[in-house]
């Protein structure tokens, strides 16, 4: 399991404790603070305490973005640490109150389906090396800082997405102040819609096994679903002719191109209206004068 010491990975810690031949722990140290190593030995002696075997694990942070960067080096060092370990799943303490937070940011960014979705219970690491599962989804926030407190124990500041957390701070307060607001019922329509969106998934499959073909300069699709599974499909045929998927404003700005009758691009492809279907081709390369 990934534990950075926060409230909520340090009550799943805890939870697994009555158990602890089945769990072992790790925290991952991103070296982004001073105070992240000696963070880490806290969850350590803890761990100890709880007969949980535990590892820190260091990593190192490339420049740019720095939350998707530190996602992606948590999240694969963690996958080696269990493939090393023999372990079967990693566990993450992402909360019921994570997914309503989620929802309500991903809806004031007009996100998609798959967007409001929100983490599922099980998943895969972004590599696709390790299993993903999420145990405490039907958890609260309060119920797991509980567990903290009754515990004795003092949570760390959970430093991983600090990039995020002013949008977050400020939903959670606004969520925290609508009484009227049911945060369970939040996170179960999160879940209602990763269901919503693996069905989605599930045609946009059957739809491109059936109508898109291979020809001389790439691929042709003939288009037969409405337009949330026409979108996975195109976003496919993107990725199979070797161009990273573009974001989903780009896709339905393709998408009503070709569906008005006009030509498009993305990235280095080139999608045209034919008789027999929408023609997806690499970009001709350019001349050099």
């Amino acid at each position: 399991m990934a534990v950075s010491g926060g409230p909520d990975s340090l009550a799943m810690l805890l939870l697994a404790g009555s158990d602890p031949d089945r769990f072992e722990a790790a925290t991952v140290d991103h070296a982004l603070r001073p105070e992240s190593a000696s963070e880490a030995a806290a969850v350590a002696a803890i761990a100890a305490k709880f007969g949980v075997e535990h590892k820190a694990l260091g990593v190192t942070v490339p420049p740019g973005n720095l939350q998707a960067e530190a996602r992606f080096a948590r999240y694969a060092a963690l996958a080696a640490w269990a493939g090393e370990r023999g372990l079967t799943a990693i566990l993450t303490a992402h909360h019921a109150d994570d997914q309503a937070e989620t929802l309500v940011m991903r809806l004031n960014r007009a996100s998609g389906v798959s967007g409001l979705a929100g983490v599922r219970g099980r998943g895969r690491t972004p590599d696709g090396r390790a299993l993903l599962l999420r145990p405490l989804l039907h958890w609260r926030k309060t119920e797991l800082a509980a567990v903290v407190v009754g515990a004795g124990l003092i949570a760390a500041d959970d430093p991983s997405n600090r990039a995020e957390r002013f949008d977050r701070a400020r939903i959670r307060a606004a969520l925290a102040s609508a009484d009227w607001l049911d945060v369970p019922a939040l996170a179960a329509s999160a879940a209602h819609l990763a269901d919503a969106d693996a069905a989605l998934d599930w045609a946009a499959g059957r739809e491109f096994a059936e109508y898109v073909r291979t020809d001389a300069t790439g691929l042709t699709y003939r288009p037969r679903a409405p337009r949330a599974v026409a979108l996975r499909v195109i976003a496919r045929i993107v990725a199979e002719l070797g161009e990273d998927t573009p974001r989903g404003s780009a896709l339905a700005a393709l998408f009503d191109a070709l569906l008005a009758g006009r030509p498009a691009s993305v990235g280095g492809l080139v999608a045209r209206p034919l008789a027999e279907g929408w023609s997806f081709a690499r970009a001709p390369a350019r001349r050099r004068s």
